[in-house]
């Protein structure tokens, strides 16, 4: 089979890109920038020149191919600079399922996100689950627009869509907040951790396989979570003190002290440059938030599966630690 994918450079397109090469299938990767992507071409995939957001590259990448894999997104927590993410997230997600339809392409599978539900306040969603706002993060706001006024409409007009929602992925080549988080944890630099602040954690490679399953197996017009395990972020890190020896924060910020710091930080950051660990946004998707759902339906239909958060983080630190030539405690 012949598959064109956007966001192959990324971390969970790269190894979607990767999976399907070792399975034997062709792979059309749409690419900013060729020169930047060596090692997909020399993985085995076809480097396509093009942006998501330009329709005649996409037109011209993508014709011919037996199924689209629409991965790429904008996904930053924590910036002052938000310009891009409507016009990647929406327009981009537009532009790439209305050459699809317009080419024909008889499946394709977007990589949505549960951010779309926002905090659930504690319950494990299914996918039958809508919340509409107001959101908490710039990122939850566009690829839920993504997802309810582009994605849904279209399949609901026929488009054979199936719809993947990750939550934290995570493992070696991440470069999200949450590596960030860990790195911090590994140099003793993180005082403290948000109490009941929970995700769900999938290893990236597990994400990846849910995707092809998604292809092979998924229902066009369905949804699935691609959920792993929900475990708040203070169980995370207690886990991560197994692992490496190295104490946790032993410090859990209650979410009223978080909210009240990212009041402040609103006002602080319009005149001061802050961080992104301690500006507004990333303090209110940190304040005791859940953002967790059920994988069942992934499970029972398409046959995924993540593995638990102590195998898939082991793996996760051992890598981070030899990057920062750390050692584990015993």
């Amino acid at each position: 089979m012949r598959y064109f994918i956007t966001g192959a450079t990324g971390f969970i397109g790269g190894h979607v890109a990767r999976q399907l090469l070792a399975a034997g299938h062709e792979v059309v990767a749409l690419v900013r920038t060729p020169a930047k992507a060596q090692a997909l071409a020399e993985a085995g995939a076809e480097l396509a020149p093009g942006d998501i957001t330009d329709r005649a590259s996409v037109a011209a990448a993508m014709a011919g191919v037996d199924g689209v894999f629409h991965i790429a997104a904008w996904y930053e927590v924590g910036v002052a600079d938000t310009s891009r993410a409507y016009a990647i997230n929406v327009g981009g997600t537009r532009t790439v399922l209305e050459v699809m339809r317009d080419l024909g392409i008889p499946k394709g599978v977007y990589t949505s996100t549960l951010a779309v539900h926002s905090d659930t306040h504690g319950a494990l969603v299914d996918e039958s689950y809508r919340y509409d706002g107001p959101h908490l993060s710039e990122y939850d706001r566009t690829k839920w627009a993504a997802h309810y006024e582009v994605a849904l409409p279209m399949i609901a007009a026929g488009l054979p869509l199936v719809v993947v929602q990750p939550g934290v992925v995570y493992g070696p080549g991440d470069h999200s907040t949450i590596r960030q988080t860990l790195i911090d944890y590994l140099r003793g630099r993180l005082p403290m951790a948000p109490k009941g602040t929970a995700f769900c954690w999938a290893h990236v490679e597990d994400v990846a396989r849910g995707h092809i399953l998604a292809m092979e197996k998924g229902r066009p017009g369905e949804c699935y979570h691609l959920a792993g395990p929900a475990m708040t972020l203070v169980e995370v890190l207690a886990v991560a003190e197994r692992i490496t020896g190295i104490k946790a924060p032993r410090i859990a910020a209650p979410p009223a002290l978080l909210r009240g710091m990212a009041a402040l930080m609103a006002v602080v950051e319009r005149v001061l440059p802050v961080p992104a660990t301690f500006r507004s946004e990333t303090l209110r998707v940190s304040a005791g938030t859940t953002y967790i759902a059920s994988a069942d339906k992934a499970r029972r239909e398409l046959g995924f599966e993540a593995r638990s958060v102590e195998d898939g983080l082991r793996e996760t630190l051992e890598h981070e630690m030899a990057l920062l030539g750390l050692s584990p405690r015993r």
